[in-house]
């Protein structure tokens, strides 16, 4: 081998993980030439993600380098939302930080709220080290609700857990129901198993309010109205009582409650659920005949569907189809929503978070919880006996309140509170960062340490960094270490290194230490068809039919629609859901110009029926308003939407909106029937252009 030049700079390849919120979690490999990341690839050796990336990801040293990107701390100059800031140094950061919080804190901690999501989804810079601080600070407890909280609740009221299929057995499905989920955009890597079954004959079936990506490419496409999934999957059970389409040994064996079930099922023939989710009748009793005769039959189901009034309900309607026809017997038959209840035991959550440091300070007692889907109306409460002290401070890292919170108006009206101090651990200046007092540059995942699960797959991974800190940037869990310093917590703890905390982060029983630090990924130890003889993760060990007073699950209207808020519909009577844009991931990544330039501008697709029935020409500036506010956006006459719903693609940063808001304008703060969640896709609007007269609203 000749041997390298001395002026090139050697090149070596990094293991890591994807840190963001999707289900695929892919394992990367960061190439690296003179401590600088010049590309980032999948692992091709990586079973379920096979060294595919989506364009994202693939442009992450876009994300790291980014000339716009936060290099050092900021200290607020002017007014809130202003977005102007001065540079000052970490020491007079942290000082300004430590010495706030702890003057709060010695009124009541619980006027500290910590405010985070899926940012990264890593043990370690996600709630490691931060959780650690959170819990010694005695500050109030969040309740992280805002994407998946109902359909969790939901699987585990009937499987016991957040379990289900593993991904990769899809490909041998031979009928797939993907219900609720816009595969392709997000979730590639079970879209190209999905591919494999369709190749070998498989029938693929949509079941989504919206014409995506994902419908074009499946043999069907059903477009029932948001919310409506509780009445098709009673429908589905009618019929497969009816024409006795069920696996009766396994229902005898492995379901309880399955009479009261039965009861509430025939009690909904198709013309009555077609009646309400908006399709014909036939199309409910088709689909119940390819699913109650073909076997493998397995359902991917996502959360787009749970994000209404009756969130809970329908994913436990849905949940119990395959244990109705004894599609769990088959590897490739079944349901998956969420994997990430696998990792349970797996995961050493009691050490990396350390929940025992809330004795310090609240003794045997617990702070208050404060749900991050109610944000804006709690930043804006005053004290009481029943809310507890007034948030006075909150700190902010892996999120974007401001732009992904419901309300959206509200919760900046809560953020532009002159007496919140807001800190903000970020990449870029936000919509939230704009907000804040100071702002801390944090590390991307090219430059920390993390360990990851995945909620789309069983494998465990490790991150290693690729690169040094660009800038003055610090992880978040060395960021939170030190503040835990400046505030004169001295448990051991809080000296545990990035490193040790991800090499520490599993159980060495159940994820393979060895395969983790060869490799860069290990899968957990589980069988093929996990639920084939039953065994699920409830107490009895059977799927749960029913509630805890015998109750099967029902429908539930949305809070928003016609039979529940006739009045309402009457003056806004166009149904609005707002799935994310192709490009986007929340709102993440909206800042990077080249994913930014493929979206151009936030739409509405509306379909050209309800155009013009108002008049709207395809790319004309309209408004989209209801009564808790107006949303500028451009019209896309598209059959993407169907009669009577249109879609607001999200999430646009509200500064680069058109008029300084997102569609989360207009979307409602109340929560589902299971989970405490949030109801982004139960929510009326009314359009029109944007230069006819203004309609009469409510302000904020």
């Amino acid at each position: 081998m000749t041997p390298l030049e001395p002026d090139v700079p050697a090149t070596k390849i990094v293991r890591g993980a994807c840190p963001h919120d999707c289900p695929d979690t892919c394992a990367l490999q960061v190439t690296v030439r003179g401590g600088i990341a010049i590309k980032v690839q999948g692992d091709p050796d990586h079973p379920p993600t096979h060294g595919a990336l989506c364009t994202k990801v693939s442009r992450y040293t876009e994300r790291s380098y980014d000339p716009a990107r936060v290099l050092t701390p900021l200290r607020r100059t002017g007014p809130k939302g202003s977005g102007q800031f001065a540079p000052c140094s970490w020491d007079e950061a942290l000082d300004e930080i430590a010495t706030r919080l702890a003057a709060i804190a010695a009124r009541d901690p619980q006027a500290v709220l910590p405010y985070s999501y899926a940012g990264t989804m890593g043990l370690v810079q996600g709630d490691g080290m931060a959780a650690r601080f959170f819990y010694r600070l005695g500050a109030s407890l969040l309740d992280r609700t805002i994407c998946a909280s109902a359909g969790g609740a939901a699987l585990a009221a009937t499987y016991g857990g957040k379990i289900g299929m593993h991904t990769e057995f899809f490909a041998e499905s031979r009928l797939i129901l993907i219900w609720g989920s816009n595969s392709i955009t997000s979730n590639l890597h079970f879209w190209t198993f999905a591919q494999q079954a369709k190749r070998a004959g498989a029938k693929l079936i949509c079941i989504d309010p919206r014409k995506t990506e994902t419908a074009e490419k499946c043999h069907q496409h059903i477009a029932l109205m948001p919310g409506t999934d509780a009445a098709l999957a009673l429908g589905l059970m009618h019929e497969l009582i009816t024409h006795d389409w069920l696996d009766h040994d396994y229902i005898a064996r492995h379901v309880e409650g399955w009479p009261a079930l039965r009861e509430r099922a025939l009690q909904w023939p198709p013309e009555r659920a077609a009646a309400v989710c908006g399709i014909t009748a036939e199309e409910v009793r088709q689909l119940a005949r390819d699913y109650g005769s073909t076997q493998p039959a397995a359902i991917r189901l996502n959360y787009g569907m749970q994000r209404v009034h009756g969130a809970g309900s329908a994913v436990r309607l849905v949940a119990l189809l395959p244990c109705l026809t004894g599609a769990w017997r088959h590897r490739a038959g079944g349901l998956l929503l969420s994997a990430s209840g696998w990792f349970a035991p797996a995961r050493r959550d009691a050490w990396l978070q350390r929940p025992d440091l809330l004795s310090v300070v609240h003794g045997s007692g617990r702070p208050r919880t404060i749900n991050m889907s109610t944000i804006g109306d709690d930043l804006n409460r005053e004290s009481s006996p029943a809310f507890g002290p007034k948030i006075e401070a909150v700190i902010v890292y892996n999120s974007n309140p401001v732009a992904v919170a419901p309300h959206s108006g509200r919760v900046a009206q809560g953020f532009r509170r002159e007496d919140l101090f807001t800190v903000v651990l970020e990449h870029f200046m936000t919509d939230t960062a704009d907000h804040a007092d100071i702002v801390l540059p944090a590390t991307t995942q090219l430059e920390h340490w993390d360990a990851h699960t995945s909620y789309g797959h069983t494998y465990a991974l490790l991150n290693e960094p690729a690169i040094a800190p660009v800038g003055q940037a610090l992880s978040n869990a060395e960021i939170f270490r030190r503040l835990a310093a400046r505030m004169g917590f001295d448990e051991p703890c809080f000296r545990d290194s990035d490193e040790a905390m991800a090499r520490a982060a599993f159980q060495p029983e159940q994820v393979d230490p060895q395969a983790l630090a060869a490799q860069g990924w290990a899968r957990l130890k589980l069988p093929d068809a996990p639920f084939a003889e039953g065994g699920f993760a409830t107490p009895s060990g059977k799927a749960q039919a029913v509630d805890e007073r015998g109750q099967a699950p029902d429908h539930v209207p949305n809070y928003e629609c016609a039979a529940a808020a006739p009045e309402l519909a009457q003056r806004y009577p166009l149904a609005m859901i707002s799935p994310p844009a192709r490009h986007f991931l929340n709102s993440t990544f909206v800042n990077v110009p080249s994913l930014r330039a493929a979206e151009k501008e936030p739409r509405l697709e509306i379909h050209p029926q309800d155009a013009g029935a108002r008049g709207i020409a395809s790319g004309d500036t309209v408004r989209v308003f209801n009564d808790r506010g107006s949303y500028v956006c451009r019209a896309d006459l598209s059959a993407r939407a169907r009669p009577g719903v249109v879609n607001g693609l999200g999430i646009w940063w509200r500064k680069l909106g058109l008029n300084g808001t997102n569609v989360n304008e207009l979307t409602h703060q109340r929560l589902t029937d299971m989970g405490r969640a949030p109801s982004f896709y139960d929510c009326l609007v009314e359009v029109e252009r944007a230069d006819a007269a203004p309609a009469t609203r409510a302000t904020s």
